[in-house]
């Protein structure tokens, strides 16, 4: 029974990750067309984070194929070892990163709408692009674990490499894991979470109680706020809360792995944030699909 269970976990993990490469690779390039061309045209602080925002899903999915590999081996990292640090580490930065940047896109439209003549005055991208160096070093910073532990690991055996990549770990290694993922669950996790909430909160409230915007602008806002709270929710909350179990229990089961998917699939729903936050995304969406059914029409009356 248990090894049916493995099975049917890693059959799992490679089908969520094939669909996230899927339908997140066209998604996430269409999102990045659009935000380089808004960007270069006339950049606004919300144009920068979320082509950063674009540029982290992108990052994660390219290195989507090494877990692909993975979970097809049954969780043996049958890939030259290097690749082991570099891929668990860049997989698990991207992630931290967009929960700080759907952060930053929330305290952004809540400043807009709380604060709209003040803030327009200090409103510059330049801003957006300190932010987003920033989050990129806090989330490397805080994540550089996983990419010292995997040599540390191979280091103490001398000779072979480890046969898997990040997830056996000794008595004292996982005292000191456990430790980091709570700090990761506190700081990563919780604070950008209860920033997130008071400003979308907010920011629906205020815009309930304006009357000079159309309930078409006021509805789309409101899915924006919505959308990206769910999916904070949902994708991030999953294998958040596994740290605090993993760290009440004193262990790292292979169950956190399913609890990892819903942050695994936050490439695939990004894409929905962008399309309610970016009239240029919304735009390149209805050329795109104009084109196809332009084409499909002349091919059908060829």
């Amino acid at each position: 029974m248990r090894i049916y269970l493995r099975v049917t976990m890693h059959h799992l993990l490679l089908s969520v990750y094939i669909f996230t490469f899927l339908v997140g690779v066209p998604a996430n390039i269409l999102a990045f067309c659009s935000f380089c061309h808004k960007v270069r045209t006339r950049a606004a602080p919300i144009d920068v984070l979320l082509l950063n925002l674009t540029i982290s899903d992108l990052i994660f999915l390219a290195f989507l194929p090494f877990k692909m590999k993975e979970a097809s081996d049954d969780m043996k990292w049958l890939l030259p070892f290097p690749l082991c640090p570099s891929t668990g580490f860049i997989f698990y930065v991207t992630i931290y990163n967009s929960t700080l940047l759907l952060t930053a896109v929330g305290v952004e439209r809540y400043l807009g709408v709380a604060y709209p003549l003040r803030y327009a005055l200090c409103r510059r991208p330049r801003y957006a692009v300190v932010a987003s160096v920033l989050f990129w070093a806090v989330t490397s910073l805080n994540l550089s674990i996983v990419y010292i532990m995997p040599y540390a690991q191979w280091g103490n055996m001398e000779a072979e490499p480890p046969s898997t990549c990040y997830l056996n770990f000794t008595e004292s290694e996982l005292n000191i894991l456990l430790k980091v993922r709570l700090e990761l669950f506190l700081v990563l996790f919780c604070v950008p979470f209860v920033i997130c909430c008071f400003c979308y909160v907010n920011f629906i409230l205020i815009l309930s109680r304006l009357s000079n915007i159309s309930r078409r602008k006021r509805l789309r806002a409101i899915g924006l706020a919505v959308s990206t709270l769910v999916v904070f929710a949902v994708c991030f909350g999953p294998y958040n809360v596994s740290h605090v179990v993993g760290f009440a229990r004193q262990e790292s089961g292979d169950w956190r792995n399913v609890a990892l998917l819903s942050s695994t699939l936050n490439a695939c729903l990004d894409p929905v944030i962008f399309y309610f936050s970016s009239a240029a995304v919304r735009s390149m969406l209805k050329r795109c699909l104009r084109n196809v059914v332009a084409k499909m029409h002349i091919l059908g009356c060829g």
